[in-house]
């Protein structure tokens, strides 16, 4: 069964940090450009950080810039958006998604992904 399966979010005070894990069955990430999105209710999914399969090309949204970054752990079959210095702003249901083709421009739109995890709730708030 092909699946994607967040978690890490929770509430945070501005200025904190947090880590998301994406974890990948069915599936080899290592294969796949993934993408972070995020949501709010009311607005489109945007996306906010990406990364190709070859791991060649990295795009951050600039509202991310300098605080988001995502890596991979190839052996566990993992994906992590690391966040810094978080902002209220930020607040939003977060997203990892993958996609067996490259994107074709960015920032990609979300229909260009086959894959999604459920999201998780990253509150920003004192």
């Amino acid at each position: 069964q092909v699946q994607l399966v967040i978690s890490g979010g929770g509430m945070v005070q501005p200025g904190g940090s947090l880590r998301l894990s994406c974890a990948a069955s069915g599936f080899t990430l290592d294969h796949y450009s993934i993408g972070w999105f995020r949501q709010v209710p009311g607005k489109e999914r945007e996306a906010i950080v990406c990364i190709t399969s070859s791991a060649g090309i990295l795009w951050n949204a600039d509202s991310v810039e300098g605080r988001f970054t995502t890596s991979r752990d190839s052996a566990k079959n993992m994906v992590y958006l690391e966040i810094d210095r978080l902002k209220p702003e930020d607040t939003a249901n977060y997203y990892c998604s993958a996609s067996k083709s490259a994107v074709s421009t960015y920032p990609p739109p979300p229909y260009e992904y086959d894959y999604w995890g459920q999201g998780t709730q990253v509150t920003v708030s004192s």
